[in-house]
């Protein structure tokens, strides 16, 4: 028997599955050089045609979708129906053009012109793109590009994933995300670990793939077995059995010497809380409100933000909630204040810096939390993100408890603040390390390349340290350090974290059984003797492995650790 095939990648949380592959088409190249029609007039006439059959079938989809998936095809829908890009395209085929050639070319220019107005007109220019290229792939006689349509539960295969494009992914029919590119930190890799599903990304090899192939992919290893054997399905079966009876221990966290670290859920939305009415967490380190803005074409009102925000405290019924003030920019951005024409987003205005150019956005924000807290009579926490300065988190404070609001802390997310801890602690009253965008700070790479995910690891010595410093102030003042960056997902850094006086540990829903079972299993003598291996270690990887040597066995196997 030959042996299977193995495509190796970078694996985003602990689960495995097999199912067949439903390949993500790509987009469609066109020939600068591709020859005049024979017939123009004929030409036109089939690209006008071919205009209406996507406009027809993008509604169609829209119309047996609901939520966020109803208004992105229905945005897209409408921007086919749009004449001006249609008429133009259909002069230049009159005048000798290749129909492909000149949608590509008047969407380009119509895409060039949106992204320079800015706002609300940058925002369309995706759905422009998409527009164009399955009018181009139409003409060209090719698949329709994206992930189609899914009519049975398949694993996702694709060169890399717009977040237009998991925004329309039928997540009932999808087990798994394969990506050849992107990152662990990247929007799509995110979107799997908030979901539960096994991902593995930077897997080049997976280009061969085709539909139908069937693959186990198994996100601890990074790996994905392409027809895969018996006794491969059968292991996948048994970690999927595993890790689901660790959802029975429904308990706080605690190490097994009973020292508490506070296990709590990332959200996005108000129905994300309401989802973990029942679920065995002790409540949500990060609630990420900018969900509210970022489709939004003006900026939500008061009104509407309160009964977002009260919606998640009356599902949380009194467990910790902590909100974080909106968080655009960079990746981020909202059709009504982005500032057009920056050249690196990701060091410009963005999160808390928004008060320089928008200083409504907070103050609206933090007068509806507290609104929020009156009609619900919860205690939020709030904090900001991309703070840099003591003085910065001084002001944000002031705003915050002159709204009423009572516990507020700040993001450690940019080295500086986080060399300056002991400073920041005195001026609130609680700190939350995002250990995504402090990497891509103190490692000077962005966190959505993903050809340089080696520097974005968590283990880097550098990074390690940083966390270490603020956890350790944060012991001698007396006040609370959490970690909501994805990272606390990872059990044996969960173990490293509590070693170093980290007292929460946020994360995707689906994370929290393996890191509550992960701590049962070790002392905090034990988390301690990691913390102390990772950080005496001169690299990511000798990290990592100095802290996995004192995982107990049992662990390494349930959690697939090794």
């Amino acid at each position: 028997m030959s042996q299977a095939r193995v495509i190796s990648g970078v694996g985003v949380g602990r689960g495995a599955v097999v199912g067949p592959v439903a390949r993500a088409h790509p987009v469609p190249v066109v020939s600068a050089a591709a020859p005049a029609p024979s017939d123009p007039e004929e030409a036109a006439t089939r690209l006008t045609e071919v205009f209406s059959q996507v406009a027809a079938s993008l509604q169609a989809r829209a119309d047996a979708a609901s939520g966020t998936l109803k208004d992105v095809l229905s945005a897209t829908a409408l921007m086919a129906s749009d004449p001006a890009l249609g008429s133009q395209a259909v002069e230049r085929v009159r005048g000798g053009t290749d129909p492909a050639l000149a949608v590509w070319q008047v969407a380009g220019e119509f895409i060039e012109m949106f992204t320079a107005v800015g706002g609300y007109m940058a925002e369309r220019a995706t759905d422009l793109a998409s527009v164009r290229d399955r009018v181009v792939a139409a003409l060209m006689g090719l698949p329709e590009p994206g992930v189609p349509a899914l009519e049975r539960p398949s694993v996702v295969v694709a060169e890399d994933l717009s977040p237009a494009d998991t925004a329309v992914l039928d997540l009932d029919n999808v087990l798994g995300i394969v990506i050849e590119k992107g990152g662990p930190t990247s929007h799509t890799a995110i979107i799997a670990g908030q979901l539960g599903l096994p991902c593995v990304v930077r897997a080049g090899e997976a280009s061969a793939l085709v539909d139908g192939d069937v693959v186990a992919v198994d996100a601890a290893h990074g790996t994905v077995t392409v027809d895969p054997d018996d006794a491969v399905v059968a292991a996948v079966v048994a970690r999927r059995e595993a890790l689901a009876a660790l959802g029975e221990d429904t308990g706080d966290g605690a190490t097994a010497d009973g020292h508490g670290v506070q296990l709590l859920a990332n959200i996005g939305t108000a129905a994300d809380a309401e989802r973990l009415t029942d679920a065995a967490v002790q409540g949500v380190g990060l609630f990420r409100t900018e969900v509210l803005f970022l489709d939004a074409q003006t900026a939500p009102a008061q009104d509407e933000q309160a009964a977002n925000y009260g919606r998640a405290l009356a599902a949380l019924g009194g467990r910790k909630v902590v909100i974080r003030t909106l968080d655009a920019g960079a990746d981020k951005p909202l059709a009504f204040v982005t500032q057009p024409g920056e050249e690196n987003p990701a060091l410009g205005v963005r999160g808390y810096r928004l008060v320089r150019t928008a200083p409504e956005l907070l103050t609206t924000q933090l007068a509806a939390i507290a609104q929020a807290q009156a009609s619900t009579g919860g205690r939020p926490w709030v904090m900001a993100p991309m703070i840099a300065t003591v003085g910065e988190a001084a002001d944000f404070a002031a705003a915050a408890r002159e709204a009423g609001l009572d516990t507020v802390g700040v993001m450690i997310e940019v080295p500086a603040i986080a060399l300056r801890a002991r400073d920041v602690l005195a001026v609130v009253d609680f700190v939350s390390i995002g250990t995504n965008d402090l990497a891509q700070y103190t490692m000077a790479t962005d966190r959505l390349r993903g050809e340089l995910v080696d520097l974005l690891d968590m283990w880097q010595p550098a990074i390690l340290d940083l966390v270490a410093g603020t956890a350790e102030v944060g012991a001698e003042v007396g006040k609370p350090v959490g970690v909501c960056g994805e990272s606390a997902a990872d059990p044996i850094m969960a173990l490293v974290l509590t070693g170093m006086g980290v007292t929460s540990l946020s994360m995707s829903p689906a994370s929290i059984p393996a890191v509550r079972f992960a701590l049962r299993q070790h002392t905090m003598e034990t988390c301690q003797a990691m913390a102390q291996a990772a950080r005496s270690a001169p690299s990511a990887a000798e990290a990592r492995a100095a802290a996995l040597a004192h995982v107990e066995p049992h662990v390494r196997d349930v959690l697939a650790l090794d």
